[in-house]
């Protein structure tokens, strides 16, 4: 007979009952299910690494300029070893609307063509930018499917 979560309200705390057990092998300690069946916790998400390596770069370099180390995009690709165009679309990063940045980092964000939808030239206004890239998130998912 297999065993069934359950709920109840006792006081005005809730009780929930998930039935499951452990195993051990080899050192690792598994949770299994009544009926024997492995129950995996869910990952967190994950950032893509290279569009948070094109972040950072992009805060860096603009750090930089409002220093004044550098004062061109053409020092910082000489400097770097780069292509002054790669600098400029890497660097329109660091004018992302905060939320979009924090989804990026926190890999909740659609990874798959972010970084090269980012790297076109990008509003300046921050719903403009939530827009575009929410339409292109929703495009991807409809082309997957």
């Amino acid at each position: 007979m297999t065993q069934s979560a359950e709920t109840r309200l006792l006081g005005t705390t809730l009780v929930v009952r998930i039935p499951m057990r452990f195993q051990r092998r080899g050192g690792r300690k598994r949770i299994l299910a009544p009926d024997g069946s492995e129950l995996v916790p869910a990952t967190k998400p994950q950032p893509d690494g290279a569009l948070l390596k094109a972040l950072a770069r992009a805060w860096r370099w603009q750090r930089l300029l409002d220093e004044g180390v550098y004062t061109t995009v053409s020092e910082i690709g000489d400097t770097e070893n780069i292509s002054k165009s790669y600098v400029s679309r890497i660097l329109r990063l660091a004018l992302l609307a905060p939320d979009i940045t924090e989804a990026i980092l926190g890999g909740m964000a659609d990874q798959s063509l972010m970084l090269e939808r980012l790297e076109r030239p990008l509003p300046a206004s921050w719903d403009e930018q939530r827009r575009l890239v929410q339409a292109g998130s929703m495009q991807h998912r409809f082309t997957c499917l």
